[in-house]
């Protein structure tokens, strides 16, 4: 039996979804036309009264989904076998690989296009015609189609500093399936190879996609070395000028932000170039809910942390920032079905861990 045809009648007297979509009725019974028109009037009155929230006209935008499959496929090519196709070999891997790097340049290339001419046409005096938007787009493919290899000798070395800082993590296969703090490098590494090239917003769509998916949120502009992990990982934030060096180590709610910004006689943001975040040496260790701000904030190489530390000024290299030891104060009450001796007793036995020998207190 074939699909039964549209009722004729119905889409005549707009109550199909094009209908709706023209201000006719808002559902089958037609019982809801009236205010139907009226919000979609408000609507479209928005629209044009809140030109922030959309585009029209003909200014060419980047596309999410295609960025999307740009990231994926990239990450297959970083860690191939674990990502897209199974089965791999020496035989088949080069195949592979020249399918998925032929597909990458062409991604690039277009969604560099896009936002090329996109920040062109928003610009109020645009200075650049389509054919040097076209040239600069496949020169940013072609760069970033040459980074590739760097990239994947970047993340070999972050897979195994993730292993070798994490004692519950069972094999490095572990840490490129499941960690976040993996993800998110990852994520970060692709969107930096963009940001270095001076790619307007391609890279933040990259690092913001990341960032819903593992709650770390990292600026393209930041510069990270080799061999770094974020343990954990959710509430981490890396600010746009921070520079961290290698074999770094931080754990989750780490903040690397801010202390100021620069503001104009109006009291608007001035977007300087200066550096507003702090950089973090060599062999640094950072615990959750540290907090290190400003630009002239310097820690020193194989320094370490403690956790929920704030901290504005700098520390000199092989130098521990700690709190101090929490007030141990005995319960006013005692413990249901225990006499004042035994809870006393209970409540006597609670040490805290010495900070010194584990500024993280027991990640």
């Amino acid at each position: 039996m074939s699909p039964a045809r549209p009722n004729q009648d119905a889409l005549s007297n707009n109550q199909g979804p094009a209908g709706a979509a023209a201000g006719g009725l808002g559902g089958p019974s037609g019982a809801h036309g009236g205010r139907a028109d009226a919000v979609v009037s408000a609507l479209v009155q928005s629209v044009l009264n809140q030109p922030l929230t959309s585009h029209l006209g003909a200014v060419r935008l980047p596309s999410r989904q295609a960025v999307g499959e740009l990231v994926e496929l990239t990450r297959e090519v970083m860690f191939p076998g674990f990502f897209g196709k199974r089965g791999l070999t020496r035989h088949n891997l080069p195949g592979h690989i020249h399918q998925l790097v032929a597909r990458i340049a062409y991604l690039a290339e277009e969604q560099a296009l896009s936002v090329l001419r996109y920040t062109r046409d928003i610009a109020p005096a645009p200075t650049t015609d389509d054919a040097s938007c076209d040239a600069r787009a496949a020169q940013v493919a072609s760069r970033f189609i040459e980074q590739l290899p760097e990239l994947r000798r970047l993340l070999a070395l972050d897979v195994q500093a993730a292993f070798d800082g994490d004692p519950a993590a069972v094999h490095t296969d572990e840490t490129i399936f499941c960690y976040p703090g993996i993800d998110a490098i990852f994520s970060h590494r692709v969107a930096h190879a963009f940001q270095s090239q001076g790619v307007p917003l391609l890279p933040r769509i990259i690092q913001e996609m990341a960032h819903s998916r593992t709650g770390v949120d990292i600026h393209p502009g930041a510069h990270i070395a080799e061999s770094f992990f974020i343990d954990h990982g959710g509430g981490t934030v890396i600010g746009e000028t921070t520079r961290i060096g290698h074999h770094v180590r931080i754990y989750q709610g780490v903040t690397l932000g801010a202390k100021s910004f620069d503001i104009d006689d109006t009291g608007k943001l001035l977007r300087s170039g200066r550096q507003r975040h702090p950089t973090i040496g060599n062999r640094v260790t950072i615990y959750a809910g540290a907090v290190i701000l400003g630009g002239d904030t310097v820690i020193g190489d194989d320094s370490v942390i403690g956790g929920s530390v704030f901290i504005t000024r700098s520390v000199p290299p092989g130098h521990i920032v700690r709190q101090k030891t929490p007030e141990l104060v005995l319960r006013s009450t005692i413990p249901p079905g225990a006499s004042p001796s035994e809870g006393a007793a209970a409540t006597s036995k609670a040490q805290w861990v010495d900070p010194g020998a584990d500024p993280g207190w027991g990640i």
